[in-house]
């Protein structure tokens, strides 16, 4: 049997780099070698590319806070002036489908699967467009609002005076969040409770990002609903809910503190609910002209209704994610999910 070269591209220049590669770590070794020759492209916080292709490349994985790859056989330079300058850049035309894990700017916006359409390669996950619209939290809740699907309320800030604090408070109620438009991982979120905390918050959240959103605080339980296919995609039957152990739920309780939230798979949902978030969840994955998987994060309030809170179309794939451990708990094994998930790629180029 011929086999399939795979290669995954880890890294990136984001803040979330480090948990790309703990996601790639787990990926690699989870793939069937029986089936799929793997190929490893780390690229670093410059945006430098690298190849690897054995399990040295990745090293100090168990610690998003010292994960890193080696960085000894350079494919291109800084910043991607020189593509594939070299002989190792051959081996990147050798590759049969991508496997992009790169959270966050540069990796999950649509830019790498830009260049990845140029080479004319088939990757896992959305495409541009679907990328574009979901790592970007102001277009997605506009597209969704239209759609018909509920979202928080929230406001879109150019510049950090353009909405006073008690102008905020006025139309969102308190307290509120302040996060990036376009970042990951709650990179950059704050929980804000008067003006002071509030131009903290915006001077963080600019720092990442030239858009920043300002939302309404929903009171509710925050339940995930991971989703997978292309024109006929599915949510799995399994619902996850996480319960943050830290003010909200946090880059440092998502990855740093072990103990920084509870995840509850299956979440003790009332199955007509389930049915309904489900429903939604696949609904605005194609609202979102999404492809391949994504996680639909939702908050369920007291009284059952709930509101969409965003799409992550490249969720993590570490030992704690939720994604992965939602279609596993639903009856398909991590090895599946992998196999699917790649021919969902090859199957955008048929």
């Amino acid at each position: 049997m011929t086999k399939l070269t795979v290669g995954i591209l880890c890294g990136g220049t984001s803040g979330e780099h480090e948990v790309s590669l703990l996601s790639a770590y787990n990926i690699q070794q989870a793939l069937n070698r029986e089936k799929y020759e793997v190929v490893l492209v780390g690229i670093d916080k410059q945006g430098g590319w690298f190849f690897g292709q054995d399990d040295a490349f990745l090293s100090d994985v168990q610690d998003v806070r010292k994960a890193h790859f080696d960085n000894s056989m350079p494919v291109a330079s800084s910043g991607g002036r020189e593509l594939a300058p070299s002989a190792l850049g051959a081996a990147l035309y050798e590759v049969d489908v991508f496997f992009p894990i790169t959270h966050g700017k540069l990796g999950e916006d649509g830019a790498l699967q830009g260049l990845l359409e140029l080479l004319g390669k088939p990757y896992v996950g959305c495409d541009v467009t679907g990328s574009a619209i979901c790592m970007d939290k102001d277009v997605s809740k506009r597209l969704l609002h239209a759609e018909g699907i509920p979202v928080s309320k929230s406001r879109t800030l150019w510049n950090p005076k353009s909405v006073p604090y008690d102008e905020a408070v006025a139309a969102l109620g308190t307290p509120l969040f302040v996060k990036p438009a376009r970042e990951g991982s709650s990179l950059g979120v704050s929980k804000v409770r008067n003006a002071e905390q509030y131009e903290e918050a915006l001077r963080v959240a600019f720092a990442l990002d030239r858009k920043v959103l300002v939302e309404e605080a929903v009171a509710g339980r925050e339940i995930e609903c991971a989703v997978l296919g292309n024109e006929r995609p599915e949510a799995a039957p399994v619902l996850g809910e996480i319960v943050p152990r830290h003010e909200f739920y946090s880059y440092e309780a998502k990855y740093v503190d072990e103990k920084g939230a509870e995840l509850i798979v299956p979440a003790p949902v009332d199955p007509k609910i389930a049915v309904q978030i489900r429903a939604v969840a696949v609904q605005a994955f194609q609202a979102t002209e999404c492809r391949g998987l994504a996680r639909v994060d939702f908050f369920l309030r007291e009284d059952g209704s709930f509101v969409l809170n965003e799409l992550n179309t490249l969720p993590g794939f570490t030992n704690i994610s939720m994604s992965p451990r939602l279609w596993i708990e639903s009856g398909v094994s991590y090895h599946e999910l992998l196999d699917r998930l790649i021919a969902l790629a090859l199957e955008t180029r048929q």
